[in-house]
């Protein structure tokens, strides 16, 4: 049997989520309702799909207890309740999430700068002997199949001397000032040159937009240091992805599923309202809900 290439993945939840307060005071961003599962369901769902044997989860200080209780806690009393009112069936959904991989929770290193490559680097002790592992952005959700996790999952096992895979996704010419637009290397439709941030429209070098998937090796950490902060002195993920497509071979994806951000509430409505609407058996009945409160 081959060996597996890439085992683990890093999901990044250390933000203050300062547009969702008050309730991000006391509920991680990521443990907000899709359906009856968290968005960070959703996002292990798509590691499980692509055979993740263990996530690293980075969550803020106030995060890192209610990740724990959610994955590990069997909640026996209720089990026990469910089984002697012969309603064994609803207990089912919480056995799946005691059975997913190993999920270990951990904390961002308060010592690093502001910024979202600084849970990458808290991390950086769980995935130093790997050959490869996978980053992703825990209000970035991607529906259909197969997900972006698998994608770059087959796409490295394919192609293995590649030093690093990102996701995209083509967006409207007119919306591509809102977003990290891709930049292709000269002569070539598939590897990654450079990542323009919101670009004026008119100027952007292509149509897709870059977002919180990637496959990463160990050599992300010579260039994800504190030294190398950019704009608003922050850490970014995607200046020291820039610098390895510079040094190598960034390959980048299209998906083929739809990603949608849940980053702020407008947005994260909107994904958990299409969520229902194809998910629940109750979906079918939203359009005339609204229509009903429209009055």
């Amino acid at each position: 049997m081959s060996e597996k290439l890439v085992r683990k993945a890093i999901i990044t939840d250390a933000g203050f989520a300062s547009r969702y307060l008050p309730i991000t005071k006391t509920i991680p961003k990521a443990m907000l309702p899709m359906g009856n599962r968290p968005i960070m369901q959703f996002v292990i769902e798509e590691c499980v799909e692509a055979g993740i044997e263990e996530i690293i989860i980075v969550a803020t200080p106030e995060g890192k207890p209610i990740y724990e209780d959610y994955f590990n806690n069997g909640v026996n009393r209720i089990r026990k309740q469910l089984a002697a009112q012969g309603k064994e069936d609803r207990y089912e959904p919480v056995q799946q999430v005691l059975d997913y991989p190993k999920i270990t929770v951990i904390t961002q290193d308060p010592s690093l700068p502001y910024g979202n490559g600084s849970p990458v680097v808290s991390a950086k002790a769980f995935v130093e002997g790997e050959k490869a592992f996978l980053v992703i952005y825990s209000d970035d959700v991607v529906f259909g199949n197969p997900g972006d996790a698998k994608m770059m999952v087959d796409a490295y096992e394919a192609d293995p001397t590649v030093d690093g895979i990102i996701m995209s996704q083509e967006v409207e010419p007119e919306v591509v000032n809102k977003y990290g637009i891709i930049s292709f290397r000269t002569g070539s439709n598939e590897l990654l040159d450079n990542i323009i941030e919101k670009p004026e429209i008119g100027e952007a070098p292509s149509n897709l937009a870059s977002y919180g998937r990637y496959l990463l090796t160990p050599k992300i950490f010579e260039h994800l240091i504190p030294s190398n902060s950019g704009k608003d002195g922050e850490l970014w993920t995607v200046d020291a992805i820039t610098k390895i497509a510079n040094l190598g071979r960034v390959l980048v994806e299209k998906t083929k599923g739809q990603w949608m951000t849940t980053g702020d509430p407008e947005n994260y409505f909107k994904a958990h309202l299409k969520f229902v609407i194809e998910n629940e058996k109750y979906g079918n009945k939203i359009k005339n809900w609204v229509e009903e409160l429209s009055k």
